[in-house]
């Protein structure tokens, strides 16, 4: 039987769930939102400058990525949400409220499986972050081989020779001999492997000082300083790198977790207003592009 006054159809065997609305509103989610953060992408590159002084602040920048992350998912999920409650084929619902819920549950469903294949590079990006800082908490030594070169600079800085006195005129400057390559590799293993515990061992220490002081001429005990000085530089260097990927990982989870929920009560609201068009008729149109209404047969 079907009831033109009314909208509503029922038939034997019919499912409350219009599969092909669902999955019209998601492939047009998906695709939006690939064509929003596309652009998004484009925009914001034109923000920023190699060059000082130059661009946004990297803050700014920040910011805008957050704000657009938020809308353009938000949009994407709306205009699906509204896509599924427009095509939704409307059965025989028992009273409006029945029907706004079914609406709904059409924009929560368009939600779900947009995710699914069309915002997994957001989860992708959002699990890398994640990843990176539960591995720089856990265990430094992650940050640390993820900056070897850091770790190269201070083994370095530590062979550095001492600053001297200019030499008399026709003078000739003593010439610092090329520090052997095996020496230099293990100096970083232990610079490494001290970073990574927190602490220099006793007998690391002693080995780094009279390393640093044949190299450079310092005193014993001024070389002892240098060594523990330049460890405790490298560590903190490390662990602020570490502190900087977990506040990324907790930044990008709280706005990955911000903008799915928002997206879900968009997308829930959009179909619902789209179901609601289909029973009043409001003819479907493009924004700034009039439409003279029409009974619809």
């Amino acid at each position: 039987m079907v009831q033109v006054g009314s909208a509503a159809v029922t038939q034997a065997g019919f499912r409350f769930v219009d599969w092909g609305a669902v999955f019209a509103g998601a492939a047009t989610a998906a695709a939006l939102s690939f064509v929003f953060l596309t652009f998004g992408t484009a925009v914001g590159l034109t923000t920023v400058s190699p060059w000082p002084n130059s661009g946004v602040s990297a803050k700014t920048a920040a910011s805008l990525a957050v704000f657009w992350t938020l809308a353009q998912q938000i949009g994407a999920f709306m205009i699906g949400g509204y896509i599924a409650g427009r095509l939704r084929a409307r059965w025989a619902e028992a009273n409006e409220d029945e029907t706004e819920f079914r609406d709904g549950l059409h924009g929560a469903l368009v939600w779900s499986i947009g995710i699914a294949f069309g915002a997994l590079m957001l989860f992708a990006a959002a699990g890398a972050v994640a990843r990176t800082g539960v591995n720089a908490i856990s265990s430094a030594a992650t940050a640390a081989s993820n900056n070897a070169d850091t770790i190269a600079y201070y083994a370095d800085a530590l062979m550095r020779p001492a600053a001297r006195p200019a030499t008399a005129q026709g003078a000739t400057a003593a010439r610092v001999e090329p520090l052997a390559q095996e020496t230099r590799a293990e100096i970083g293993r232990i610079v490494a492997r001290s970073v990574v515990a927190g602490s220099l061992t006793d007998n690391d220490r002693g080995y780094l000082a009279s390393v640093v002081a044949q190299r450079t001429g310092l005193p014993q005990a001024e070389a002892e300083r240098r060594v523990n000085e330049t460890i405790n530089e490298a560590t903190r260097a490390t662990r602020e790198a570490a502190d900087k990927a977990r506040r990324a990982a907790v930044l990008g989870g709280l706005v990955t977790a911000i903008s799915l929920m928002v997206s879900l009560a968009a997308a829930w609201w959009a179909a619902q207003k789209g179901g609601n068009h289909r029973d009043q008729r409001v003819p479907a149109r493009f924004a700034f592009v009039p439409v003279r209404r029409q009974s619809i047969p």
